[in-house]
């Protein structure tokens, strides 16, 4: 690689890091060419990007970034998976494929502009989707709603029987009679 290209590739990398909400760097020695196509597979259904960064390249393209402080110091083969969306589905991809492919493995990340260490980073695969949160939410306020519609409905009613109760004891007298 000349300068030129090196300098184009720390260039696209530093908008790259500029605009994205999560980035994991991992390991990768050791994987076959099957495996990693798989997983810039599964990376790209779950609108994540991956590629393979040198070391000394993302260094100088994370600075001005938030990602600074993640890129500094990293040895071994590196790669770079990053999205601008949902951090929690790129996390449990990670995750996961790291469980099933232990040659894969986790070095450095970083979660809308903060660290994040391994123990992090199985909390955040932990959690449930976004998907999964607006369903939950969307239930909690549906059970809000048939509360009040219920406590609204029962009011009535209550006056209802209260009404008719006093009626059969007698309570309302005709005028006149």
């Amino acid at each position: 690689m000349n300068r030129e290209e090196k300098q184009h590739a720390v260039d696209s990398l530093h908008e790259t890091l500029k605009v994205s909400r999560t980035i994991l760097l991992a390991g990768f020695e050791g994987l076959k060419v099957t495996q990693a196509v798989e997983l810039r597979r599964k990376m790209a259904a779950a609108g994540a990007r991956y590629q393979v960064v040198k070391n000394r390249l993302l260094a100088r393209a994370a600075k001005g970034t938030p990602a600074e402080d993640v890129a500094q110091g990293l040895k071994g083969t590196t790669s770079m998976s990053y999205t601008e969306e949902d951090p929690v589905a790129l996390a449990k991809l990670v995750v996961e494929y790291a469980k099933a492919n232990p040659k894969f493995s986790f070095k450095a990340g970083m979660v809308e502009g903060s660290a994040i260490s391994v123990q992090g980073l199985n909390q955040l695969a932990s959690l449930p989707s976004k998907e999964m949160l607006y369903a939950q939410m969307a239930g909690a306020v549906k059970a809000v709603m048939q509360c009040t519609v219920s406590a609204a409905a029962a009011l009535p009613r209550q006056v209802v029987m209260l009404v008719r109760e006093a009626h059969d004891k007698g309570k309302f007298k005709a005028e006149g009679a």
